[in-house]
């Protein structure tokens, strides 16, 4: 008998918005562009809690070759949607395996750079001067760095086919994203921004070079 961890709308419902709104909360969309990457970041939501807790696509999708590649799991229990932990024998709740608390970390790093690269923007925009502080002294676009790190961790927790598909769209759709921000940013910075492009990437940090947000 299967436990009912499907069929639960609300819940789908529930935790989408809530983390949507977690989101809204740090990333405060502005422009057109904002809109879009937020709202692309937000469809990415709502199509995992709807596997999540609404209909398991994915499983049901893959299921002919789940059941007889691992005949003694119920795939279509809750706990089997936690793919990673089900596929590497985690013989425990699925909630307490590596990938689900490698999971948090990534989704808690993510935000915690959303929110800590919005209050260096945001300072910046109102001084009319280039955001080179805090998590801008590592990478030139540390919020997007950021919705990808949570992308990524729901990915490690729950992946689903939709969310497998989504994923390369959204990092192609921020990377332009980025682009398109750096030249209007240059164009007003001119000079200091090619400086302070020369010495922090884009995206991946190095962690190992002090970077002077004063320079």
């Amino acid at each position: 008998m299967h436990d009912p961890g499907y069929g639960l709308w609300i819940f789908a419902l529930l935790n989408a918005a809530i983390f949507i709104m977690f989101a809204f909360s740090f990333f405060k969309p502005q422009t057109a562009r904002d809109w879009r990457s937020f709202g692309a970041f937000s469809a990415f939501l709502v199509a995992l809690f709807t596997e999540m807790y609404g209909f398991p696509l994915t499983i049901y999708l893959l299921s002919g070759w789940l059941q007889t590649s691992y005949p003694g799991i119920d795939w279509f229990s809750h706990d089997a949607g936690h793919l990673p932990e089900m596929l590497f024998g985690w013989q425990t709740n699925p909630h307490f395996g590596p990938f689900h608390i490698l999971s948090f970390v990534l989704i808690g790093l993510g935000f915690w750079m959303i929110s800590a690269a919005w209050r260096v923007l945001y300072q910046a925009q109102r001084n009319g001067t280039l955001a080179t502080s805090g998590p801008y002294s590592r990478v030139r676009h540390p919020q997007y760095v950021g919705f990808i790190l949570v992308l990524t961790g729901f990915l490690v927790q729950w992946p689903t086919l939709l969310t497998l598909a989504m994923y390369p769209v959204l990092i192609w759709m921020y990377v332009r994203l980025a682009r398109a921000e750096e030249r209007e940013t240059r164009a007003s910075f001119g000079a200091r921004f090619d400086a302070y492009a020369a010495r922090v990437p884009a995206f991946l940090p190095n962690l190992t070079q002090t970077h002077d947000a004063t320079q």
